[in-house]
Parts: C-alpha cells; structure tokens; sequence
C-alpha cells in the first residue's frame, strides 16, 4: 500500500508517517520512482507508535526500542531492554501521580456536594 493509504488505515497524517521513518521508527519499501510502500505490518508498527507516542513517549525513546523489534541481536535486545524499562518506570510513575490527582479531586467534589447539599437547606 502507499503512504496515503496506510495514513487512512492508521489515521496518522502523511507528515506523521514521513516523520516516523525520518525518526527511524517506520520504513518503507521503495520504488523504483521512490514512493514509498507498506503492508499489514506497518499498519500494527503505527498503531503501536502511536499508543507509544500518546502515553508521553518521545519518539527518541521509541526509536531505542525499535532496533530491537526489526533487527534483534544481543546488543540491541540488551539496549532495548533498558529502554523499556525506563519507560516503564515513567510511566508507572505517572500513573502514580494522576491516580493521587484523581483521589484528591474526588475529595473536593465530595467536599463540594456536601456544601451543596447543606447550603440548600438554608
């Protein structure tokens, strides 16, 4: 498939996709003209840069990963594991924090409705 197909596919802009393989994230097929193409893989490829991308992931991050995903070796494997690891940590750590946001906020709401409910009765 080409580029715009694989952008509807994915929903992914044709800049995103260009901006992906410029990172080292996806690559395409070439042609002999040079367009690019892709198959069913590059769709799933996408799909988890994007998860990736929208947990706060920074696509330097992602592509420390990647090698290992196209390319396994020891080396690789060792440097992607580190990676992921503190991708990991960092997400976990954030997870952390908007669950204690979540908590406070349910806190004041609570505070709110009470006010509410008393401030009805004067």
């Amino acid at each position: 498939m080409r580029i715009g197909e694989l952008s509807a596919r994915t929903g992914a802009s044709r800049r995103s996709l260009r901006y992906y393989e410029q990172q080292g994230l996806l690559v395409s097929a070439r042609s002999p003209s040079g367009q690019r193409y892709y198959d069913d893989d590059h769709v799933e490829r996408v799909a988890l840069i994007q998860v990736f991308l929208t947990a706060g992931m920074s696509s330097r991050a992602i592509a420390q990963m990647v090698p290992c995903m196209t390319e396994p070796n020891m080396d690789r494997a060792r440097q992607a594991l580190t990676a992921m690891n503190q991708e990991r940590n960092r997400l976990s750590s954030t997870i952390d924090s908007l669950v204690a946001a979540r908590a406070e906020l349910d806190h004041l709401i609570n505070v709110n409705l009470d006010f509410l409910a008393n401030g009805a009765d004067d």
